[in-house]
């Protein structure tokens, strides 16, 4: 029932946003954020002269093992030509006290960093962001689920 009050509660907090044009998460299976799992997010551009924020989102429980998270974005185009690539560290913890950063609810908190800000699109089209974790372990414990935002920039739309 609590999870329920929740989604109710989510949706209708994402329902009154603006400036989001695309939003999705994948629930990584058991918890668990496999090395060759590539979260791949498709999304559709319509207009090239807006600027864009592109995020990633990551949900974790208070049990990760450790304080950040490095992981790399690619963000193509509709033939795959790569228009942006970074290895990115994060941190979801505080270093020296432990205390979690982003919002949460008991033990589970949301995170959202910007990996493009006020990008600009070439032309209208798919687009497709993708997100793989690069912790050197094979299995990234306590990983919830992965998401990818892109929003309308500061003063667009």
């Amino acid at each position: 029932m609590r999870h329920l009050i929740l989604l109710t509660i989510g949706m209708l907090l994402l329902a009154c946003d603006s400036t989001r044009v695309y939003e999705d998460f994948n629930d990584m299976e058991e918890a668990f954020w496999h090395l060759d799992s590539v979260q791949r997010f498709d999304f559709k551009i319509v207009d090239a002269d807006t600027k864009y924020n592109v995020k990633a989102t990551f949900r974790n429980a208070s049990s990760y093992p450790f304080y950040n998270l490095y992981f790399q974005y690619t963000l193509s185009d509709s033939l795959d030509i790569v228009l942006a690539q970074e290895l990115k560290q994060v941190d979801l913890f505080d270093p020296k006290t432990g205390e979690p950063f982003g919002s949460g609810l008991g033990d589970l908190f949301d995170h959202s960093f910007i990996l493009e800000e006020n990008f600009s699109f070439d032309s209208p089209g798919t687009y497709s962001l993708s997100l793989e974790q690069y912790m050197r372990r094979d299995t990234l414990p306590f990983i919830l689920s992965v998401g990818a935002r892109v929003e309308f920039a500061e003063g667009q739309k």
